[in-house]
């Protein structure tokens, strides 16, 4: 028997997608494993959507704080209550092995995060490989240089909260993906697969850039890391 499951999504006017997103997740759940779907203030029919898949799995809560996709998914880790953990956007579909490969690694890893295709919002493939198209740093100096990964693309043990929650508070300066993937590689056991899990969509509605930020300045990236870098010599307690 393996161990139970909390999928963590967070959602703002996601009626165009999170249908297909939601069932390519489902079907890879057990009876006794959760979506926690948190909404950050929906004014389209996700909810509805949401509640006409029926399915007793699937937890539906607000986002009654800070909005935005970090403060959204922080609070959607608060109300998980599964032994491993698996981060979720409202738009993609996910690969039919994905939870299958997640578990397989994390029986000897703590945390993972995996590659993803590109797509566009119909879903052609744009690039076969985010890693690829990203180049990314898969060492932890690297990725304080550049951050490489997708919130999307991760899942952990539930041990990782003990020191990534809270957040830090200033959301501006550390993104929830960022945040998680460096407490998991500063603290813990991580692993890094480069088979793609997921088809990756992006179109105009996408509330993060997927690593597409080209305009941010010198001034910024130095607050940004050193603001990191605090926090998380401030979490080694």
């Amino acid at each position: 028997m393996r161990a139970s499951i909390s999928v963590c999504m967070a959602t703002y006017n996601g009626a165009g997608y999170i249908r297909e997103q939601l069932s390519s997740i489902l079907m890879q759940l057990e009876s006794d494993d959760e979506i926690i779907v948190s909404d950050d203030g929906s004014t389209d029919n996700t909810k509805q959507i949401v509640d006409s898949l029926n399915d007793a799995r699937i937890k539906w809560v607000v986002n009654k704080g800070e909005h935005g996709y970090t403060p959204n998914f922080e609070n959607a880790l608060n109300h998980a209550t599964k032994d491993i953990i698996i981060l979720s956007d409202q738009d993609d579909v996910w690969k039919e092995n994905k939870v299958a490969t997640i578990i397989e690694v994390l029986s000897c890893n703590d945390f993972v995060v995996h590659d993803a295709i590109i797509t566009d919002q119909n879903l052609n493939i744009k690039h076969h490989s985010y890693f690829e198209n990203r180049k990314i740093y898969e060492t932890l100096i690297g990725n304080f240089f550049k951050f490489g990964f997708l919130g999307c693309c991760m899942a952990f043990k539930r041990k990782i909260l003990d020191k990534a929650l809270p957040f830090p508070k200033n959301h501006k300066l550390c993104t929830h993906d960022n945040w998680l993937f460096l407490i998991g590689m500063t603290f813990y056991k991580l692993a890094i697969i480069h088979d793609p899990l997921i088809l990756y969509r992006r179109h105009e509605r996408n509330t993060s850039t997927g690593g597409n930020k080209n305009d941010i300045r010198i001034g910024f990236m130095i607050k940004y890391r050193l603001y990191l870098l605090k926090n998380l010599i401030s979490r080694r307690k």
